[in-house]
């Protein structure tokens, strides 16, 4: 297959920027599965960062396999924010890791950070574990990790889902189709996994420590409420640039 025929078969399928998916399928075609094959998956609709298997985020290339959640390039506001409250040697947890790319970006940008992760998805922890080694566990939140991590963890980044189950068949075809739905669906008003992991953060943080979350504007007042309602004190960073939004949960020292 010619550079011309894989854009015309992207554009036939509606890809917007078929020019430059084409160049990255080429390339990536160089050292895998033929072109043909590549630029068929993704005019089916599964995403561009799965069939070459890599995504480039926040500064690192991040491993990815098929059905595991994309990382978001409004995600990288959790990463600036997380590296700049914490030093070497901080005990970070990334939390719904999916392909635990936020933890291998706050890695490269704080060298010497102790960093575990953990995923209820068997799949999404084996992408984990190809990205960052050792230190990446399966199950249920807080559920997965060693208790030994208990009031130690001076960084906890969870990328919860937060979308309301209601908004997602508005979804893009390529997000409901092809990533788990527990990556996405956040429950009645997108906050429910938020509300977990805040009632279990105060126990788990370390005195001072951080949990740092993606929400939406819609939820600031109701995330900032289950915050504080569980000992954290809220705060609220946005990135117009990226369209971000986060909340900063501090537990008091």
């Amino acid at each position: 297959m010619t550079r011309e025929q894989a854009i015309s078969r992207l554009r036939a399928a509606g890809c917007v920027f078929a020019e430059d998916e084409a160049d990255v399928l080429i390339e990536a075609a160089a050292a895998g599965p033929p072109l043909a094959a590549m630029v068929e998956r993704r005019a089916a609709g599964e995403p561009l960062e799965q069939v070459v298997g890599y995504a480039d985020f926040a500064g690192v290339r991040v491993r990815l396999r098929p059905g595991v959640f994309v990382p978001r390039v409004r995600s990288e506001l959790l990463v600036r924010l997380g590296a700049a409250g914490i030093g070497q040697e901080a005990v970070v947890v990334d939390l719904c890791c999916g392909s635990g790319a936020l933890g291998l970006a706050v890695r490269r940008r704080v060298p010497g950070i102790v960093l575990h992760a953990a995923d209820v998805d068997p799949a999404a922890v084996a992408c984990a574990r190809d990205n960052l080694g050792a230190n990446v566990y399966e199950g249920d939140l807080f559920h997965a990790l060693p208790e030994s991590l208990r009031g130690r963890i001076d960084l906890l980044l969870a990328n919860v889902p937060y979308v309301a189950t209601g908004h997602l068949p508005f979804l893009p075809a390529e997000a409901r189709d092809h990533e788990p739905r527990a990556a996405l669906d956040g429950g009645d008003d997108g906050l429910a996994v938020f509300r977990a992991v805040a009632a279990g953060a105060r126990d788990w943080l370390a005195p001072g420590g951080l949990l740092i979350s993606e929400i939406t504007e819609a939820q600031t007042p109701v995330a900032s409420a289950i915050a504080a309602g569980n000992g954290l004190t809220p705060t609220v960073a946005t990135d117009d640039d990226l369209d971000a939004r986060a909340i900063l949960a501090r537990r008091p020292r």
